[in-house]
């Protein structure tokens, strides 16, 4: 049975698109581009062509509940989004202290600020056309 394409996208999140490793947020940091969109600020690298995401969520949130609750929202945004993102890079989402938002807010949030830094990133690289 051939499936239309929608359909068979998956809209996991397995280890392959995590940023899990120290030195992975060090260079994201050191070497990226970065973005703030309401309490998150984002930082980008060019990677290979898949996109990953990383969180960074600090006590200045809230308490354990709270911040659980922010990463698990930030992960179901980039699950559903994942295929709407740009492809190649590394996110790493640092989240501020914040009033609670909606899944929605956070869905904008994340899609606003990826774009933003793809538009900067490709505008920061040369081209080699010219």
């Amino acid at each position: 049975m051939n499936r239309p394409m929608q359909e068979s996208l998956q809209f996991r999140f397995p280890r392959s698109r995590r940023i899990l490793r120290p030195s992975e947020f060090v260079a994201v940091y050191d070497h990226g581009h970065s973005v703030r969109r309401g309490p998150l600020l984002v930082h980008a690298l060019g990677s290979g062509d898949t996109t990953r995401l990383g969180l960074s969520v600090s006590r200045k949130v809230g308490n354990a509940v709270t911040r659980n609750r922010v990463k698990r929202r930030l992960r179901d945004a980039f699950r559903r989004l994942q295929h709407e993102l740009p492809a190649g890079y590394d996110l790493v989402v640092t989240v501020r202290p914040h009033d609670p938002m909606t899944q929605d807010q956070y869905d904008r949030a994340l899609q606003d600020a990826a774009e933003a830094l793809h538009t900067r990133w490709t505008a920061n690289t040369p081209n080699p056309n010219r």
